[in-house]
């Protein structure tokens, strides 16, 4: 609506965040603003070492950027083809991930270390749609024989008590995607373009 416009006038969608009357958007800046905002209130999802936090934010950048993507690809995939091809994104997409996990873990549970911080976060949002890709379409995005150290972070991370609490159960989040695909089929090419 008209909040939104004035809120993202540059890109006219969500996620934005209003705080004291300002717009904050796109979900890795509001992650970064609420870490630094309230950061008094507790610890810092963000490495204290400047090396370490810039890795973060480049490999949650490069999540963002390429791995969402590409499995996004999958899901509104019009042809078999291009969704193998999507599918073949997002494993070597994963794969850097990977190799990323063995160097900013420091061979500790998560990608922050010791318990879950920011790159843990961005990745760690995008799991719940994993296991849609896998009960939808057969897509199985991270394989202990080919990642295992992603694997094994996936159950540390589904186990955390936050994770518990705010991951929707991935049958509804399938039906949403059902309903959204089902949407997007009876739109009009300029609906999907406004």
């Amino acid at each position: 609506g008209e909040l939104l416009l004035k809120s993202n006038p540059v890109h006219m969608k969500v996620p934005v965040l209003i705080h004291d009357g300002k717009s904050i958007c796109e979900s890795l800046a509001i992650v970064q603003y609420v870490d630094e905002v309230w950061a008094a209130t507790g610890t810092s999802i963000l490495p204290a070492d400047p090396y370490d936090r810039a890795a973060a934010r480049f490999w949650a950048a490069y999540a963002d950027s390429k791995l969402l993507p590409a499995w996004v690809g999958i899901m509104w995939a019009a042809t078999e083809e291009e969704r193998a091809e999507k599918v073949g994104d997002t494993l070597a997409a994963i794969g850097q991930l990977e190799e990323a996990f063995g160097k900013c873990s420091n061979g500790k549970p998560f990608f922050a270390g010791d318990s879950v911080g920011y790159l843990d976060l961005v990745v760690g949002s995008q799991l719940l749609w994993f296991e849609v890709l896998r009960k939808m379409f057969g897509v199985v995005v991270i394989e202990a024989c080919r990642v295992p150290f992603l694997a094994a972070w996936v159950k540390r991370f589904w186990e955390t008590d936050t994770a518990k609490a705010v991951v929707p159960d991935v049958g509804t989040a399938a039906e949403y995607l059902k309903k959204l695909q089902s949407h997007r089929a009876g739109a009009t090419v300029a609906q999907l373009l406004s």
